[in-house]
């Protein structure tokens, strides 16, 4: 069952439906975890399918239950290990000698982010004795909780017991209309924006290669470039909009995953907005202690802030290392590892030579932020090259424009999106300024309703058009 589309709404509707109407506790709890079954199964042919998931769940179940309540270090670090391997070797990981892997069909879809969630329980597990009480059905409906199951949110587990069976959030009237408003936002985003972007970079695709003068083929080459970011965002942030505004339905309150990341003036910030939940996972379970550990290792305060940069390169590297198991993925990280660190280093050097409140001054200077919004984007778009194409693929577009023309199109997608998104700040600030009883106008309940009402339109308008459907969700195939 593909998210979104016409059958996960309703079977998301029926299962939140008898979820409300049955009485809070053992009943409720019952009844997700029917929904958070039978959402798994429609990926499976048959049963035997789904045994390699199952023991994995099992498997990470009686390592809370059994290994954690163990309080020596070596009990942490063979559950830890143990639960990595088993994912790597599940997914198939290339470094993995390919004679040892499950040479038949089985279901993965969803399994990195279980994986998240299960590694999540068994660190913690160590520490915190309610976790080592961890009921079955609690820890079923957590880690298989559909509504997240396919590409997240990541969320954690203190989070997931406060919205379900501690403080489930209220569900009125009110909030339903914000349900509804966020389901049209995320459908209008993949069944229509991403849909349209998706058209563009297929048509530049083509022409990049094909097109007869080198001058159109650089302009296609940065086209290229620069729309899959686009795409990347609509088709991500619209199925988190539908799953966020789900998860409501059955009182569940999922993290953000968004926040305007193309509006980030540095490669760090883009990442404290793009995939937040992902980043933040990172953060709390590796960036944090490998950092704490050099900490203690490391006599000179100097040498700290770089100690950050090298924690951050892994961290996000492993980033790269988590979607995929191709050398593509692995590059992805490298970058990716590369751009934070660089860009820790930077901040360190400016800091010192100036100081932190004239590098803040700086920071915000319209001029500083203007060309930073512009670099950081050109690098984001570079290091998404391996994620939608291959080594042979950019090698064939480099070849047809000549090593000159891989430079010019640098340097005119970043000129082009300093301009863009410029222009997308300057847009975002007029519109909020106008206000209606002390809240923006665009905020209001007029102008939102006049504004899902024209996404609706645009939805059924570019479907009927375009013959192909609407791209599958990009993140689904992690």
């Amino acid at each position: 069952m593909s998210v979104p589309s016409f059958e996960f709404f309703l079977f998301a509707l029926v299962a939140a439906g008898i979820y409300n109407l049955v009485p809070m506790g053992v009943a409720r709890r019952l009844v997700l975890l029917v929904a958070n079954f039978a959402f798994l199964a429609t990926f499976a042919t048959t049963g035997y399918d789904l045994i390699p998931y199952a023991a994995f769940l099992a498997i990470g179940y009686l390592f809370i239950r059994g290994c954690a309540p163990i309080q020596t270090s070596w009990a942490f670090w063979f559950t830890v290990g143990a639960t990595i391997l088993l994912f790597c070797w599940l997914k198939k990981y290339t470094f993995l000698p390919e004679a040892s892997f499950l040479h038949v069909v089985y279901v993965q879809v969803g399994l990195s982010y279980v994986f998240f969630r299960v590694l999540h329980l068994v660190v913690d597990a160590h520490s915190d004795e309610r976790l080592q009480k961890l009921s079955l059905i609690s820890y079923l409906n957590f880690t298989l909780n559909f509504t997240a199951l396919v590409s997240g949110p990541i969320q954690r587990y203190e989070d997931y017991i406060d919205s379900t069976e501690t403080r489930p959030r209220p569900l009125d009237m009110g909030v339903l209309g914000e349900v509804l408003e966020r389901l049209v936002v995320g459908c209008f985003k993949v069944w229509a924006a991403a849909a349209i972007v998706a058209e563009l970079q297929h048509a530049l695709e083509f022409q990049v290669v094909e097109a007869t003068g080198l001058f159109t083929r650089i302009l296609c080459a940065a086209g290229l470039a620069a729309l899959f970011p686009i795409f990347l965002f609509y088709n991500f942030s619209g199925y988190t909009d539908v799953v966020i505004a789900i998860a409501r339905l059955f009182r569940i309150e999922l993290p953000e995953n968004f926040n305007k990341p193309f509006t980030a003036a540095s490669f760090i910030d883009y990442w404290n907005r793009w995939h937040m939940s992902l980043s933040n996972w990172l953060k709390t379970y590796v960036y944090t202690p490998l950092f704490a550990s050099i900490m203690r290792n490391v006599k000179n305060p100097r040498l700290l802030a770089y100690a950050s940069a090298v924690s951050l390169f892994v961290t996000f590297f492993l980033i790269g290392a988590w979607h995929g198991r191709t050398s593509e993925f692995f590059f992805f990280g490298f970058l990716n590892g590369l751009g934070v660190a660089v860009n820790q280093i930077y901040r360190t050097i400016l800091q010192d030579k100036m100081g932190r409140k004239p590098y803040a001054a700086l920071s915000a200077r319209p001029l500083y932020r203007f060309f930073g919004r512009g670099l950081t984007f050109t690098w984001v778009a570079f290091t998404l090259l391996w994620f939608w194409s291959d080594w042979a693929q950019l090698a064939e577009i480099a070849r047809g424009i000549g090593f000159g023309g891989v430079v010019a199109a640098a340097l005119i997608l970043i000129l082009a999106s300093c301009v863009a998104l410029q222009a997308l700040v300057t847009v975002d600030a007029l519109l909020r300024g106008p206000k209606l009883d002390g809240r923006p106008l665009v905020l209001s309940r007029y102008a939102r309703t006049v504004f899902v009402t024209v996404l609706v339109m645009g939805v059924v308008t570019v479907q009927s058009v375009m013959t192909s459907p609407a791209p599958d969700i990009v993140y689904k195939d992690f």
